[in-house]
């Protein structure tokens, strides 16, 4: 068995690395388990990395959303303010009134903000959106990568405690004869 392992490994197994993979069948019990609870790990913080992406996602989708209504109805509306709650904290809200429904503060990321027209700010949100698309199906195939290695190392396990059973069984039989 061999399994593609990305990143920094212990020193015993990095010196059984080959061009980013490792020849599983020469690694003790306790060195595969070592390595499955490393791969395990990084499967778990990427796990969350792609889970934060799919919130960003979903904040961006329900911005560009806003977005829409907000132009939409006031352009229906005849230009007149339109009258929304505006957000102090999490749970506090004054009541507002937009009236350009063309000037939008756009948050560029760490507290830097930027005013933008309706079709800046939407193009803005919908590149936002692509980008962590894209990163989102990137981290997706860096998991099943990481599920691929965790599922050949428990095999490698399995079949190294398959041996080790055939080893002890051998020995038990042969101590069984010379008696």
């Amino acid at each position: 068995c061999t399994c593609t392992v990305t990143g920094k490994l212990k020193k015993k197994a990095a010196k059984k690395m080959n061009e980013g993979t490792i020849d599983l069948d020469r690694l003790s019990l306790d060195q595969l388990n070592q390595l499955k609870l490393q791969e395990e790990g990084r499967l778990q913080n990427i796990t969350s990395r792609y889970a934060e992406l799919r919130a960003a996602h979903a904040s961006f989708a329900a911005a560009k959303e806003a977005l829409v209504q907000l132009t939409e109805s006031s352009s229906s509306n005849n230009e007149q303010p339109k009258k929304m709650m505006v957000p102090l904290t999490a749970s506090l809200y004054v009541p507002g009134r937009v009236k350009d429904t063309n000037k939008f503060m756009v948050d560029l990321g760490t507290g830097f903000y930027v005013e933008k027209s309706a079709k800046e700010a939407k193009e803005f949100l919908e590149r936002k959106m692509k980008l962590i698309h894209v990163n989102s199906e990137n981290i997706m195939k860096a998991i099943q990568q990481l599920r691929h290695n965790v599922e050949s190392i428990v095999m490698a396990m399995q079949g190294k405690l398959v041996e080790i059973r055939a080893r002890q069984e051998g020995q038990r039989v042969q101590r069984e004869g010379q008696e």
